[in-house]
């Protein structure tokens, strides 16, 4: 990762309407996240995986574009007391504002994941039993066969005239 030189910082630090607009750009992001989280979360509930992969698809653009956005905020967040000090009263609560509004998001996002994967996984795991089961069952049929027809010989008697 590329380090700022002190010309570069002030930079940063003095252009605070870029940074500003960047993080609300990203809690618009987040928010959009947060909304196709609640989708995936219908699909996954009703099993509809085509709706699935495309809200994944979706929620991995909106991924890209806060990865973009994270090569304007990353160095600031490294010294984000030193950048919001640079800030008026006005800016500094808006920074804030944000910056809580994103956590708050980011958790909202991560819980609705993990309930999802618990989901899932308890449907793997509710299929691996069936396909157990289904298993066990063409076993059991087959041994049936096997004991009920299996030890039927066949005829010695020769019914062909000689």
């Amino acid at each position: 990762m590329a380090r700022l030189d002190e010309q570069q910082w002030d930079v940063e630090m003095n252009s605070t309407d870029s940074i500003l607009s960047a993080l609300t750009e990203q809690v618009a992001c987040y928010r959009k996240l947060a909304k196709l989280a609640d989708a995936q979360h219908q699909c996954v509930q009703q099993g509809q995986t085509e709706q699935l992969l495309n809200i994944l698809k979706k929620r991995q653009e909106v991924l890209d574009r806060i990865t973009a956005l994270e090569q304007i905020l990353g160095p600031v967040r490294k010294n984000w007391t030193g950048y919001r000090d640079t800030l008026d009263a006005q800016g500094k609560a808006m920074a804030e504002k944000l910056m809580a509004e994103v956590r708050s998001l980011l958790e909202e996002i991560m819980s609705a994941d993990r309930n999802d994967t618990i989901v899932l996984q308890q449907r793997k795991i509710a299929v691996t039993r069936q396909i157990a089961a289904t298993g066990k069952g063409q076993q059991v049929n087959r041994r049936y066969a096997a004991s009920a027809y299996g030890g039927m010989r066949r005829s010695s008697v020769d019914i062909r005239s000689s």
